[in-house]
């Protein structure tokens, strides 16, 4: 029996995480549940599921998810704050964390799964974008397995050989991480000035929440899984391609030098990629549906069309700078899609704002949590103050 640690539990991610533990009862017990602050949705997956301990982010909401719990009869312990997600993370009530926590708020707790050798199975992508070469330290001191579970990482996982994370595979030419295009592909710089939140939150493919959805409109969320993916399977910026690929089907392909290519294909549903970390080296059942390739007839490809979509030369521009610039572009991503999705901002805006952040941080070596926590609340301040000065 594995005890699985679900942080960021109420989001899609943990959704659909608990979705295959409940499928396989007699496999996996869903030892430690967190949220943020979504105490309702909280309490009751706790009611379902028994945990041993809950975790919510934000202090003030501890009072009210103890009293659900006791009214509902659930002896399930309680803590609250930063620092209890990363006991939860760390502490002995799981062997399996999931690391779904949104953005730069999830990175200590990542760091304290690695160290503690847990089996991370990883879609928080901004730990490792932010602090890449600190994860595998922490990773490498723990002894324990990483596996990504963001659909794209757990295609290539899958397409090459078994390795420790961080290791570049012999034989690889290069990768190739499959984007949807996001609802405005095909769109000019001029008509993406009419987007609103609502049209960047409908995602054609993907059930995601809303910041991951503006992310996969901009792209910037696949220039994040490009350095992530350099992180992972220790590939050059060069060696890492990005094809538009509608259908959501082929969800990741290598390359090798003898001229094949290996991909992985399936549905467009994340419960695939979970289930396969919960379970690897074994294959269990996940409750998404059987791919029907003649109903499907055919699957397209087409260049990304980085010159209207600026966020992704972006990212490229990032990972090749190195030490803290990919930290700064998810600092300032953060709070460009934060001004947008309240209306602060524009959806072009969104790379000028970045571009900008990047130009104005001074560039530095990442060595330490601590200073590389300075360096991403310099870059939301910078990002904050090019806002207020160009789109107040």
């Amino acid at each position: 029996m594995k005890r699985v640690a679900v942080l960021g539990a109420t989001g899609s991610i943990g959704t659909s995480t608990l979705d295959v533990v409940a499928r396989h009862p007699e496999r996996f017990q869903a030892s430690v549940l967190a949220a943020h602050r979504n105490v309702e949705a909280l309490a009751e997956l706790c009611v379902r599921f028994r945990p041993e301990l809950a975790v919510v982010a934000d202090p003030a909401c501890e009072p009210e998810l103890r009293a659900r719990l006791v009214a509902a009869g659930v002896r399930t312990r309680v803590l609250a704050g930063p620092d209890a997600l990363i006991e939860a993370a760390a502490g002995d009530a799981a062997d399996v964390v999931v690391a779904a926590i949104v953005g730069a708020a999830g990175l200590p707790s990542t760091l304290a799964a690695a160290r503690a050798g847990k089996r991370l199975l990883l879609a928080n992508k901004e730990a490792i974008v932010m602090a890449g070469p600190l994860l595998l330290a922490a990773l490498a001191a723990g002894g324990g397995d990483l596996l990504p579970i963001d659909s794209e990482h757990n295609a290539i996982y899958q397409c090459l050989p078994q390795r420790r994370t961080g290791e570049g595979a012999a034989g690889v030419r290069r990768l190739l991480l499959t984007a949807s295009g996001g609802p405005f592909r095909g769109w000019n710089a001029e008509r993406l000035r009419t987007v609103t939140p609502e049209l960047a939150c409908a995602h054609p493919n993907w059930r995601m929440g809303r910041k991951i959805s503006v992310d996969s409109a901009t792209l910037m969320n696949k220039g994040l899984e490009v350095i992530e993916a350099h992180f992972l399977f220790g590939a050059a910026a060069d060696a890492i391609d990005v094809v538009v690929h509608r259908q959501s089907i082929v969800h990741s392909l290598v390359e090798y030098l003898d001229g094949s290519v290996l991909a992985q294909l399936g549905q467009p549903d994340m419960r695939t990629a979970i289930a396969y970390g919960l379970a690897w080296p074994e294959r269990i059942e996940a409750g998404v549906r059987p791919l029907d390739l003649v109903a499907l007839a055919r699957l397209d490809f087409e260049a990304a069309d980085g010159e209207t979509f600026r966020c992704l030369p972006l990212a490229y521009a990032a990972l090749r700078a190195g030490g803290n610039a990919p930290a700064v572009l998810n600092a300032a991503n953060e709070e460009a899609v934060a001004a947008f999705l309240e209306g602060r901002l524009d959806f072009p805006g969104i790379a000028a704002i970045i571009e900008e952040t990047l130009q104005n941080v001074p560039h530095r070596g990442v060595d330490r949590l601590e200073a590389l926590f300075d360096d991403d609340l310099t870059a939301r301040r910078q990002a904050q103050r090019i806002i207020a000065a160009r789109f107040s």
